[in-house]
């Protein structure tokens, strides 16, 4: 199990992380959610021993981690670390070197990631000559060419067009099935909600959710109603007694009736204006669960 227990830390009066904590098992994968600066980098970094908390720590396989357990990690930081003037296939079999691997391992397991990333094409180029998107393929195959027992990922998926989003997303899931914990952060929320096993949504520092989404679907379990008015007015359902808007285009309506609103005064207000095309529960998206859940303020936060 990989543990991130209690982390807090700040950097002068700004308080970065408070008491930040979840579980990754062996085998499964974890998206890791935030807004700019809610502090999941540095929750990264404080794995890799590149910060140092203030309190709290984070283990692995029930011990704190050291420097010989994290050349055992997979680390890719949101920075490129990577050296511009190197080929792309001396540079992976470079880090796996790093790792510990000997040149015969290095130079194979350089090898199969150039091929699985795509990248065979450039194996001979200097990553200062690759676009955007092959850079992060190269920096991507540097954290798992040394089969790593543990991944940590900020933000693999930036940069990327489909094919490659795909290509990682595949190689991923075979670390998982290998029963590697695979730990990544992303703004995009659709891949988390497709790929990940549970989620931890971090805000102003704290963790304000966690679990799978479906999970944190049932949390908000008839919350969410979809109305479809084409004929509407703009803001027809504001004025309801104890509904909330949560969005509205082109009379395609989503409301919050967790106020105390009442659905069938929500569809008499509806077909008032003409025709109800649409009229339905939804589960909420990971995106709607995320605005939801960085609004609301937490227990301590309120406390404070």
């Amino acid at each position: 199990m990989l543990e991130f227990d209690g982390l807090h830390k700040s950097f002068g009066d700004v308080r970065v992380l408070e008491g930040v904590g979840f579980t990754v098992a062996p085998g499964s994968m974890f998206g890791f959610c935030g807004s700019n600066g809610a502090g999941k980098t540095t929750t990264m970094r404080i794995a890799m021993g590149l910060v140092r908390p203030d309190a709290g720590e984070v283990r692995w396989q029930g011990r704190p981690l050291d420097q010989a357990t994290r050349v055992r990690i997979g680390y890719m930081p949101e920075e490129r670390g990577l050296y511009p003037k190197m080929k792309v296939g001396e540079q992976i079999t470079y880090f796996a070197r790093l790792h510990g691997l000997d040149a015969a391992a290095a130079a194979r397991a350089s090898d199969e990631w150039v091929e699985r990333l795509g990248l065979a094409a450039r194996r001979g180029d200097q990553v200062e000559k690759l676009s955007l998107g092959n850079q992060q393929r190269v920096q991507l195959a540097a954290a798992l060419v040394s089969r790593p027992e543990v991944l940590i990922l900020d933000e693999p998926f930036s940069g990327l067009d489909p094919v490659g989003v795909d290509s990682l997303a595949d190689a991923l899931l075979a670390q998982v099935r290998e029963g590697v914990p695979v730990v990544f952060s992303s703004h995009q929320l659709d891949l988390v909600e497709r790929l990940c096993d549970s989620v931890g949504i971090l805000a102003r520092g704290r963790m304000v959710a966690t679990g799978t989404v479906e999970e944190l679907r049932r949390r908000e379990a008839g919350r969410l109603l979809r109305v479809v008015v084409p004929d509407a007015p703009s803001g027809w359902a504001g004025t309801l007694p104890g509904v909330r808007v949560v969005s509205e285009s082109a009379g395609d309506t989503l409301l919050d009736l967790t106020g105390g609103g009442d659905d069938q005064a929500v569809l008499a207000a509806g077909l008032r204006t003409g025709r109800v095309t649409h009229f339905a529960w939804q589960q909420p998206t990971l995106v709607e669960l995320f605005r939801e859940a960085v609004a609301t303020p937490t227990p301590q936060e309120v406390a404070a």
